[in-house]
């Protein structure tokens, strides 16, 4: 039923989606307390509360974008993106050793590996749903020409790690929660939250280059700009040294977008099985 509906929404244009997605972002807003409470409670412990109005309306783009971006032919889609300093990947491209593009749930992130598969092959991680209902949007819709879905789990991790020493370029969000057992606790912004160690141990797999990306979303649904950034952090020391690394990457990219980081995301929750944090957890991975 989902397809359908997507396919038909997939038809209108972007600024008349955005608009609606504006709407619709203050509806939940207002009828949700618990996506209103946590909503505030992370702008304001990341210290961004001023972003909030700015931040509902970005948050209800987030979701009806996601016909457009998913389903809309790929020409179309891509007539509304541009690319700054792309030059930083084909160097790293030129290099052979890899790359590890690392996109926080910042702005509009599904059309990041669009916009690179458009210019060079692309291995993305994704979360296998868990309604079999979203199985075939979800899939059907990521997977394009050039463009390779690999699942968040250890057969994902192996057909990563079969990329990287090809050569090739590879992508994951690395503020998702992971699973219990695949995280360490690492501070972001002042608070400690469960964080993948995935991306550092895969980016010291032959030396490959992190270079870090998000799609700013541009006003009145004009597109988006797609922007990729250095990582000037260093990856040694332990793992939870390594995860407060990237976690502090990723606090410096969100400061140039703060209304469209996702808010309402739960990145402090504890998965279960995990340990609860403790400062003996996070302590050592303050920079």
């Amino acid at each position: 039923m989902l397809v359908p509906i997507f396919r038909f929404l997939s038809r209108f244009p972007l600024p008349f989606l955005h608009a609606l997605g504006a709407a619709m972002g203050w509806a939940i807003y207002a009828i949700s307390p618990s996506y209103r409470r946590r909503m505030r409670e992370n702008m304001a412990g990341a210290g961004f509360s001023q972003h909030l109005h700015a931040a509902v309306a970005e948050a209800g783009k987030s979701v009806l974008e996601l016909p457009f971006i998913w389903c809309a032919p790929a020409e179309r889609v891509a007539r509304h993106a541009t690319v700054e300093n792309w030059q930083l990947v084909e160097q790293a491209l030129a290099h052979g050793r890899g790359i590890v593009f690392l996109t926080p749930h910042l702005g509009c992130f599904e059309i990041v590996a669009q916009q690179i598969a458009l210019r060079t092959a692309l291995t993305v991680m994704y979360r296998p749903p868990k309604r079999a209902a979203l199985k075939p949007l979800i899939e059907g819709a990521r997977a394009r020409e050039n463009l390779m879905l690999a699942p968040a789990n250890m057969s994902g991790v192996r057909i990563f790690a079969k990329c990287l020493k090809k050569g090739q370029p590879i992508g994951l969000l690395p503020d998702q929660v992971p699973q219990e057992g695949e995280g360490v606790w690492a501070e972001f912004f002042g608070r400690p939250a469960y964080t993948m160690t995935l991306p550092a141990k895969l980016a010291q797999m032959g030396g490959a280059e992190v270079i870090i990306t998000y799609a700013e979303r541009l006003p009145g649904g004009r597109g988006y700009r797609v922007h990729f950034v250095p990582f000037t952090g260093s990856l040694d020391g332990s793992s939870a040294e390594q995860a407060r690394t990237i976690n502090a990457a990723m606090e410096q990219l969100i400061a140039r977008s703060p209304a469209q980081y996702l808010w309402s995301y739960n990145r402090y929750k504890v998965p279960r099985g995990a340990p609860p944090p403790t400062p003996a957890t996070t302590d050592g991975a303050r920079t």
